[in-house]
């Protein structure tokens, strides 16, 4: 079975998006996984402040990291994120996945955005279907 290092890396081997994001992976073990991305220019709305899908998209990619770590490839189901603080370019996000559950073929997984001010800025949860496919 490959180690959550070796599944993450062939994931991001054809994550153009991930890549686009500019996502560094910190950590990753069984059922966690920290990221981070540093905001710029081209990621910021009419408002001048970072895009809701940007810090929703790390959260996401956390989710999947995550959730794939173990070994069996899952999608996700259900996600939602609720965003308590405005971040601004030059900000850099680091987003801190971790398992809450996993039973036989869902997941449920809790994603908190801080920024490098440990100030938090975002929470995210996600379901996981988990497939019987292996990576």
């Amino acid at each position: 079975m490959k180690s959550p290092k070796e599944i993450v890396q062939l994931m991001m081997n054809d994550d153009t998006f991930s890549k686009w994001l500019g996502i560094e992976i910190d950590f990753i073990d069984n059922g966690t996984c920290n990221l981070q991305a540093k905001i710029t220019a081209e990621m910021l709305n009419g408002f001048q402040i970072a895009h809701g899908g940007v810090s929703y998209s790390l959260a996401d990619s956390a989710l999947a990291f995550a959730s794939n770590s173990r070994g069996v490839q899952c999608v996700s189901i259900e996600t939602s994120i609720s965003h308590v603080k405005k971040v601004s370019e030059g900000d850099v996000l680091i987003a801190e996945a971790r398992e809450l559950h996993r039973g036989r073929t869902t997941g449920i997984y809790d994603v908190s955005i801080k920024n490098q001010h440990n100030e938090l800025v975002a929470l995210f949860k996600g379901t996981v279907f988990i497939t019987d496919k292996e990576w």
